[in-house]
């Protein structure tokens, strides 16, 4: 192995200059001059989260005639999508007007944000992106803060004999600002504010320890503030989870070893001994969750779950915006309190009349499972995709039969008597279907209240093609049937399918998936075998010359007998019913074709058949018809085919290789499915 010089690699990829930036420190005029020139810089914690979410860029889109707003924090772009949020757009826009609200001081500021779900539905994951979306922000020049420490190279009595004293809930500098002064300075700072810009504002008063000192420091000079500043060194705060600054994450563990302190703090018994009493703020460690959130944001996993004592703590959090440190007074706090729960526990909630003062304090958010097909396949592709599973193909359609079933589940059973849910996950995922516009769907989305509430979670899916990629791995190859079958076996012991009629729902959307894999599977060899462009381009003229002479009431000439004669009706019509048009609208189809084909000519363009999808697909069927006799699909599972069938079956798997994404394997297996399917259709009919 090659050497390698690690000072000269360093000297390549690290900047100390960078570490310097993130480390500034300075005096407290110097901070004041920064705040005046960029008034960003003193926000609270709602203003800097919602900024943060902002900075990103958004997009919008139309769906069911709403426009919608897509924020692309939540595409996770800090860490290239590991935790993006799909398909809950209109649910993440009341998330981020939460903070909107909340920025603009309009009260919400004082509620607690619950995230309200099934399991699986990215609760967590929206956590964790708000989390470490506020530790990449604040090390931004456009998401700094800052903070002060205590400092006296005297190492006085008021310090405890240290020279440097850290404020132990990183406050804002401008706190220390006296009470009596800070209505005539905060008039003055904000005179020269642009629209749009962010009054500068202080509230509330520093933690026991910091206003200990000050006080100490105010007697120390006979009350003057402009010399206790000289003990006061601001620095740039940069939050982080690891580091316990700015970012708390509390979890219930079991109540006996637990106790409110985790959250408020608790005395450091040790420094007791440095300065003499129990009630010295000095002596206190203001290290609970809600402490050294402060500036920043913690998260409750699992709230509900908490004990009575813990909510009282959080009542006068998100009200009062405000802690009760064991000993010492209500100590003003700045930060978001994000909690997140599953339904049972919020049921529980609702139902419990002595948690009325949390409820009236929460802002519940749903977070519901996702509807629409195409971005529950996103979730997977991000996981089992050819970067991170190489030596693994995944057969096409092994994705998306398994978020169909999933999303499957999800839906409630349609209202309307003419539409199965299969149907409805189509419309749901854009798809047209004959007598349904988008004011249809959207009152199916309406009516259907519990969507995406209940159903199978995506860890589910992600446990059984992990699975498959497991049990069939070494074959190269994993396909739909692989997967269907974890998925069915696993079902058995799911711990939350809780009754027999959920089990047989699961089982019979799982059917209905199977078919429609079953439809698109043929779909793709039919296609393969049909592939001959111009053998559909012959099909197509020789239809549209039928379609005219009919029309216009002509003959057409026989190309073989160069007679003329009646349109051939037996051969239009074997074309219609492969798109199930009945005989009594076949006058209509045609007229249709023929108006299409004069109104291109007339803007000097030549009729394709790609240019009508339903006439394309009719037209493929057709030659598939014609085609698979000659073929001889069938024949594949017999295992005895002749060197020209066998020729004729390589040529049509090397479409589906091409062509569809197939492998090797997996073609094979297309094909010989798609042969028994065939095989059962000629010994039904015989």
């Amino acid at each position: 192995m090659a050497k390698l010089d690690i000072e000269q690699f360093m000297h390549d990829h690290y900047k100390v200059e960078d570490f310097a930036h993130l480390h500034w420190s300075g005096n407290f005029q110097e901070y004041l001059d920064m705040v005046l020139e960029d008034r960003r810089i003193a926000r609270n914690s709602f203003q800097r989260i919602h900024d943060m979410i902002m900075s990103f860029g958004t997009s919008q889109y139309t769906e069911y005639k709403k426009e919608i707003t897509r924020y692309h924090f939540f595409d996770d772009p800090i860490s290239n999508g590991k935790d993006a949020v799909f398909g809950i757009d209109v649910h993440l826009m009341k998330f981020v007007n939460f903070f909107k609200s909340a920025a603009a001081g309009y009260g919400t500021e004082k509620r607690v944000l619950l995230l309200h779900g099934p399991v699986g539905s990215a609760k967590s994951s929206i956590a964790r992106l708000l989390k470490r979306g506020l530790e990449h922000y604040s090390r931004t020049d456009e998401g700094r803060m800052f903070t002060f420490e205590w400092v006296d190279e005297e190492a006085s009595e008021i310090l405890g004999g240290q020279k440097v004293f850290p404020s132990p809930m990183h406050e804002e500098p401008l706190k220390l600002m006296p009470v009596e002064v800070r209505k005539d300075f905060l008039d003055t700072v904000n005179k020269g504010r642009k629209e749009g810009e962010y009054k500068i504002g202080i509230r509330g008063e520093v933690n026991p320890a910091d206003r200990f000192i000050l006080n100490e420091y105010l007697k120390k000079y006979n009350g003057d503030w402009v010399k206790v500043l000289k003990h006061v060194r601001v620095k740039r705060l940069v939050l982080s989870e690891k580091d316990r600054l700015g970012i708390g994450t509390f979890q219930p563990k079991d109540e006996k070893n637990q106790d409110s302190t985790e959250l408020t703090g608790d005395i450091n018994y040790r420094k007791i001994a440095i300065y003499g009493s129990d009630s010295d703020p000095r002596a206190f460690n203001f290290d609970g969750e809600f402490n050294i959130a402060n500036r920043g944001i913690v998260e409750f996993i699992e709230m509900l779950k908490l004990d009575v004592a813990f909510l009282y703590d959080l009542l006068g959090a998100s009200q009062e915006q405000s802690v009760k440190p064991k000993k010492f007074s209500q100590t003003d706090i700045d930060e978001v309190i994000l909690g997140h729960t599953n339904e049972p526990e919020f049921r529980k909630l609702q139902s419990n009349e002595f948690m009325e003062a949390l409820r009236d304090r929460t802002v519940k958010i749903d977070i519901p499972y996702i509807t629409r097909l195409d971005n529950e396949v996103r979730i997977y592709q991000r996981d089992f995709n050819p970067e991170k599973i190489p030596h693994v193909h995944i057969a096409p359609h092994t994705l998306e039969m398994a978020s169909m079933w999933a999303v499957l589940t999800r839906l409630e059973e349609p209202k309307k008597s003419d539409l199965t849910p299969l149907q409805k996950l189509k419309l749901y995922n854009g798809k047209t279907l004959s007598g349904y516009n988008e004011d249809n769907v959207k009152e199916l989305r309406k009516e259907a209240v519990r969507e995406g509430l209940e159903g199978i979670s995506p860890r589910y899916i992600q446990d059984k093609i992990s699975n498959a990629f497991v049990k069939h791995g070494d074959t190269g190859c994993v396909n739909p049937f692989m997967v269907f079958n974890e998925l069915e076996s696993g079902l058995k012991h799911h711990s939350l399918v809780n009754n027999a009629d959920q089990m047989d729902h699961y089982r019979e959307m799982l059917a209905a998936t199977r078919q429609e894999y079953e439809d698109t599977v043929k779909n793709d060899v039919q296609k393969a075998i049909s592939l001959d462009e111009s053998a559909i381009q012959t099909l197509c003229s020789n239809y549209v010359d039928n379609v005219k002479a009919y029309t216009q009431k002509e003959k057409v000439r026989n190309k073989y007998t160069n007679k003329l004669e009646d349109a051939d009706e037996r051969f239009m019509r074997s074309i219609e019913e492969k798109i199930d048009i009945p005989d009594s609208r076949k006058d209509d189809f045609r007229r249709e074709v023929m108006n299409y084909i004069g109104a291109l000519a007339i803007e000097g363009k030549q009729f394709d058949y790609r240019m009508n999808e339903r006439l394309h697909r009719a037209l493929e069927l057709k030659l598939f018809e014609d085609q698979k006799d000659q073929i001889k699909l069938t024949t594949i599972i017999s295992k005895v085919v002749d060197k020209e069938t066998q020729e004729k079956i390589d040529v049509i798997k090397s479409r589906l290789i091409k062509n569809y994404g197939y492998c090797e394997h997996c073609a094979t297996d297309a094909l010989n499915y798609v042969a028994s399917i065939f095989a059962k259709g000629d010994s039904a009919k015989s």
